[in-house]
């Protein structure tokens, strides 16, 4: 086959994307959140709370629009900005959404009752390696979104489990996956109290890859989010 002339190449296909100018748009030229949401996103960012970054929330919110899901299971619920935001971009949907840390617990409240929203989400206290078992063995109807936002180490754990309570269109949302890129180091390079997260988001993407039972794409968003959804194949 002939080379292809050097005028016709998209030579924008190997420059990276993810420039410093390109993160600054995301963040702040895309039309910022209104209301009580947004509120609340910049109270967290001025005290590095843990909520999704602007480029995700954006994201998240049009995902939301375009599935229109009617049931939404979130893992990992920190301050309740991103199961808010989930609330509020499909106002059909009824969100689960489960955490651990009382103090998180209690502002999350406070937040969905700020939000307007605390007849649509349901708070399970508690540890999700518990209660996800609990839900399968309940016969929990299958959710049509899930988002994961918990210990990243515990990803590929919890993947089997969110597989099993997705519907059969539904998807998954899987935040910070990346981690600034350090995933991709060498493993000799990898300090001894990040080893777990190394190991268990490694075995995510090799898992995720692996599987022909599975769509999925990664995008640079934030700290990178990993979507997937049953593609209906098993071979």
């Amino acid at each position: 086959m002939a080379q292809m002339d050097k005028s016709t190449r998209n030579v924008m296909m190997d420059m990276p994307i993810v420039d410093a100018r390109v993160v600054e748009f995301l963040r702040d030229g895309q039309r910022q959140l209104i209301g009580e949401l947004r509120n609340i996103q910049l109270y967290a960012f001025e005290r590095k709370m843990p909520i999704i970054p602007h480029e995700t929330a954006k994201f998240l919110q049009f995902l939301m629009s375009v599935l229109a899901p009617k049931r939404v299971l979130e893992v990992g619920t920190a301050i309740g900005f991103s199961a808010g935001l989930m609330a509020l971009s499909a106002p059909d949907a009824n969100i689960t959404t489960i955490d651990r840390y009382g103090l998180m617990i209690e502002r999350a409240k406070e937040n969905f009752k700020k939000l307007g929203v605390l007849d649509r989400v349901t708070l399970l206290e508690g540890d999700a390696e518990n209660l996800l078992p609990e839900m399968l063995e309940n016969d929990c109807s299958r959710f049509d979104f899930i988002f994961l936002d918990c210990a990243k180490s515990k990803y590929i754990e919890f993947l089997p489990l969110c597989l099993k309570l997705l519907s059969s269109d539904g998807a998954i949302m899987i935040d910070d996956i990346f981690q600034g890129g350090t995933i991709f180091d060498d493993e000799s390079e990898v300090r001894h109290n990040r080893r777990k997260i190394y190991e268990g988001l490694n075995a995510l993407l090799r898992e995720v890859n692996a599987r022909t039972d599975l769509i999925s794409t990664a995008l640079p968003l934030g700290d990178g989010v990993l979507l997937i959804k049953k593609s209906g194949l098993t071979g």
